[in-house]
């Protein structure tokens, strides 16, 4: 891989992966609640018409809350809760372009069954807990705690 030798090596600098996946597992749930309660709340200045196109209005808010938090520090408020963060393949943290990219890969993988639970597999058992638009990417999420 590219990359193998700029990210920390999960075998040598374990403390970068340990339970990464489970906190990101954690993070979904939370940023999943977040984009649930800021959707609710912009129903009623639409005069509740959003209720007709309510599947799309909150695809549209967990883009733009997930896009904007992970180009700001490279991790949502849920990852920030659970002490992980973004990673490019060259070890620094999230542009607003490659945010928008790992952003888009989430949602594709989301809207289809066989890509969710093919990046839920490997962020378990990868030994860098990479999802599918990790992979694609070269991006992974590690411990904010341990450091370069």
């Amino acid at each position: 891989m590219m990359y193998a030798n700029t990210l920390p090596d999960p075998e040598y600098q374990s403390e970068f992966y340990e339970g990464v996946a489970l906190k990101r597992g954690l993070a979904w749930i939370v940023d999943t609640i977040f984009t649930a309660l800021i959707t609710a709340l912009i129903v009623p200045f639409t005069a509740f018409t959003a209720l007709f196109f309510l599947p799309l209005l909150y695809l549209t808010v967990n883009f733009a809350y997930r896009w904007m938090t992970i180009s700001g520090k490279s991790a949502t408020f849920g990852m920030r809760l659970a002490a992980i963060e973004f990673r490019r393949a060259d070890g620094r943290p999230f542009d607003s372009g490659t945010a928008a990219l790992h952003t888009l890969g989430y949602a594709l993988s989301m809207a289809f069954v066989l890509p969710q639970v093919l990046s839920v597999i490997m962020m378990v058992f990868g030994p860098r807990g990479q999802g599918l638009s990790d992979t694609v990417l070269g991006t992974v999420a590690i411990n904010r705690s341990a450091r370069f």
